[in-house]
Formats: C-alpha cells, structure tokens, sequence
C-alpha cells in the first residue's frame, strides 16, 4: 500500500450500576420515556451532585486492569458545550486529572501479539437520547433524557493501531476485559458500549501524522470495520488526486454506508474546561488501589494462553472458551469434575452446547445443563455411542433430566457383545444378498448399507467399531 493508516479508538462504556453518576435514578434500560429523572440530572438550578460510590470504585478497576498509572489526586471538570439531550448544557467529565494514564492492552492478532497504549481513562456523565420521528416531513424531535447522567467510562487509546484487522482485535479484547472485571454489561444493542475513531493516512515511511478524521457513536463494531474501510478508501482517493484532508468530524450513515460531514474536528480548548465547583476532588490512597488490584480476576488473554498450555487445546478452541468468562468458567468446572478429557468437553461445548445456547438466546449461567450433566454425558458416551449421545444430550435439554436417568430409562446402552452382534451380521448379510454380492465386487457403499441396516434393528445400539470389523470378517470369508 502506498499510505500507511494510522487509527485510534475511543471507547464509551456505561458502567453496570443501579443508579446514576450523581443521583439516585435508576439507570434500568428500556424503562418509558423521562421516568428516570429527578431535579438533578435535569439540571434544575439549585440542585448539588453527589459521587456514586461503585461508579468510581468501577472506573479505578478498569484503570488498573488496563495497567494505567493511577492519578492519586482526581477532580472533575465541567465540559462546556451544548448538547440538546443533556440539559444542563455542559458535561461533567475529567480532562486535568483522568483517573488513569499510559496503560495498555495487549492482543493477538493474526497469531502475533500486539500492545496497544492507552491514553488515559476517565469517568464522566451520559446524555440523554434524541428521538427522531420517522416521518420525512417531520420538523420535530423528541429528547428522552433517562440516560442522562448515566456513568459512562470513556477510554482513550494512542493512535498505534495500523490494519482494520487490529482494530477488530482491540475492541473484542477491550470488551472482554470490562465483562471479566464485571464493571459493564457492553450490550452493543442498548447503547451500553459504543466506539469512536480517529482515522488518518500518511506515507509509507512517513513520520508525520496526517491529519485525523473521528467518526462519532459506532454502536457495533460491524460499524467500526465499515467505516474504517470507507474512510480508507475516501482519504486515499482524496491524497492521490493532491488533495488535503480536512481535520473533521463525520457521522456513519449506515443505509448509504458512507460517512458524512458533521462538524470540524474541536480540540480541548474548544470545550473551555474549567474544574467542576460543586465535586470535591478525589485523593486515591495507594492501599485503595492495591485492594483493587486484588480484585482483578483472571483476564482473557491470560486464560487463553493456559487453556493451551494446561489443557491442551488448540489456540483456536481456547479462544473461542474464553472469549466468554462464564463459558470459560462453565468450562473449568466441567474439567474439574472430569479432569481426563477436556479436549472432549471442549468439543461438546463448542460444537453442541454453543449452538443451542444461539438457537435459545440464552448464556450459558441459564442452560439446563450444568456441568454436572454434561461431565456425566461424556463418561457414559463410550457406553452408548456417539449417535445415541447426541440424542441423549437433546433429551436432557428438552427434559431436563440426566444423562444416566435417559438412557436408563429408553435402554440406550450400547451392544458390545460380539455373539449377538455376529448374529444379527449373519441375519443381515441373508437378508440382502445383492449388498454382500457388491461388496464382494469392491463396492465399498455396500458395507454402509448393511451397517444401516444393522443400526435399524438395533436401534442405533450396536457398537459401529465392532460392527463394522464383523461385517469385514464375515463378507471376507463369502467372498473368498
């Protein structure tokens, strides 16, 4: 490629408490509109705010899981700028005094790791949201404002990101990182995680920033991906025909999957900060932060990585593991009940359990089968069969009951003895001379036939491996 791309992503994640950064409203999502309000967070004059407690102890966790230096003295600001969903006209946020700087992210991508640097994380107020009628000739919008005032943790990266590809990887691992450490739901859907990015282009070799394009409120990281491959295309164009790219602001319309003009880019000045008068400023104690760091569970990539070395899976199988906590924690317990076969729980899990939890919408602290259940399926699967676990592991969805309770109770237990097996062989093979004829001619499809056969007056019982060499044995000695 001619021009190198730089990008850099803000993060805005709305952090799972009950009430709001400065009121006790409830921050309950799908709630009617303007039912979650109060004298404060309409901004009525006279009112005071007053910290929510877990919104900070929330954001100082996220700071120390992404390795942040932690700013011992914080305070708030007031952002001077004009949003009609927030109606206080300004927003207070952090911008002297983040709660955390100069942390980072480390990420695989294609295989190799990656570190991404991050800039600095700060807490500050939600707006509302705008509703617009859906009527063309509509001169009108409509503001709800339960949202404002909601905590949101914004979280800023440097612009070290180099390939669409990267910035896929940042995002999930970034998610995955503030669902382990249980500060955010990051549902995508409810406006609970949302992305901006900062885009620009330069030449191979060139150690000069172009200048940068930020695209506001990506809600999906699909968005993100389109836009960033829309912007790459557009600045290109633009560079190769001698143009300037203009330091803006855009907006993503996903119907046209194009971006359009908003407004030019603002820097910090243009937001005249000035230190929010009615919060006291914050001092953390370095034994706060230790007791945070304490809390900080064991994170993805870590988790991956020993999925790998301790269980021996494949690297794409413990990413797929992990890429939930309570998947992977579902995981770990079925393999502390089972400790000889977590390959086989991995396989189950990934191929079987998934695809219902996808078909029922469910996450699996909400699946019928617990680990228990599951752990207890593949110990008795050799007894039964591969075909007849599969049903039975539909039945205990469906029923509820346990592996051992099904196949008591429809007698699946498979047929291993080779004397009645041999039995129903000879039965089989007289039954269908022509099959036993075309094996005999070197039609191997002949063999399956009789096998299905041997499966349907079985019952789907008869042990297959030993079938299979009883047949061989026993069309051998025709043919001969």
């Amino acid at each position: 490629m001619k021009y190198e791309v730089v990008i850099g992503l803000e993060t805005h994640a709305e952090l799972d408490t009950e009430s709001k950064l400065f009121c006790g409203c409830s921050t309950k999502f799908g709630s009617e509109p303007n039912t979650q309000t109060c004298p404060v967070c309409l901004g009525l004059p006279g009112v005071l705010p007053v910290m929510n407690k877990k919104a900070f102890e929330y954001s100082l966790k996220a700071a120390v899981a992404l390795y942040c230096e932690i700013n011992q003295f914080t305070n708030f600001d007031r952002k001077s700028y004009y949003y009609p969903d927030l109606p206080k006209n300004y927003q207070t946020s952090q911008n002297y005094f983040n709660i955390g700087n100069n942390g980072y992210v480390d990420m695989v991508v294609a295989g190799k790791e990656k570190r991404i640097s991050i800039h600095n994380v700060h807490l500050e107020e939600e707006a509302g949201k705008l509703i617009h009628p859906e009527s063309s000739d509509a001169n009108y919008s409509l503001v709800d404002f339960n949202r404002a005032g909601v905590p949101l943790l914004e979280i800023v990266t440097q612009p070290d990101m180099r390939s669409i590809e990267e910035v896929e990887s940042y995002m999930q691992t970034l998610r995955n990182i503030l669902l382990y450490i249980g500060v955010s739901d990051c549902k995508m859907q409810e406006g609970s995680l949302r992305f901006e990015a900062s885009i620009s282009l330069r030449e191979q070799g060139s150690a000069i920033y172009g200048n940068r394009v930020e695209i506001k409120n990506l809600n999906s990281m699909k968005a993100v991906s389109k836009v960033l491959t829309y912007e790459i295309s557009r600045q290109s164009e633009l560079l190769d025909k001698g143009e300037d790219v203009l330091m803006e602001t855009r907006l993503w319309d996903d119907v046209n999957s194009s971006s359009r003009r908003m407004r030019s880019k603002e820097e910090s000045h243009d937001y005249r900060y000035f230190p929010e008068p009615d919060l006291v400023p914050f001092w953390i104690k370095q034994e706060w932060i230790d007791e945070t760091m304490a809390t900080i569970p064991e994170l993805a990539v870590s988790k991956r990585q020993r999925f790998v070395k301790e269980y021996s899976l494949s690297d794409y199988d413990a990413g797929i593991l992990t890429d939930d906590k309570l998947l992977a924690d579902y995981f770990e317990e079925c393999v502390g009940l089972s400790q000889d076969s977590p390959k086989e729980l991995s396989n189950w899990i990934i191929n079987d359990v998934l695809r219902e939890l996808k078909e029922r919408k469910l996450n699996v602290q909400h699946f019928v089968i617990s680990p228990k259940m599951l752990t207890e399926l593949v110990k008795i699967k050799p007894t039964i069969g591969s075909s007849i676990a599969k049903e039975v592991f539909v039945e205990m969805i469906n029923t509820g009951k346990s592996a051992h309770a099904i196949v008591k109770e429809k007698d699946l237990v498979q047929i291993d003895d080779t004397s009645e097996l041999n039995e129903i062989v000879i039965k089989v093979i007289g039954d269908n001379p022509k099959a036993a004829e075309d094996y005999g001619q070197g039609k191997k499809n002949a063999l399956a036939f009789l096998i299905g056969q041997t499966m349907k007056i079985t019952k789907g019982k008869a042990n297959p491996k030993i079938l299979t060499e009883l047949f061989k044995q026993r069309l051998s000695s025709i043919s001969q």
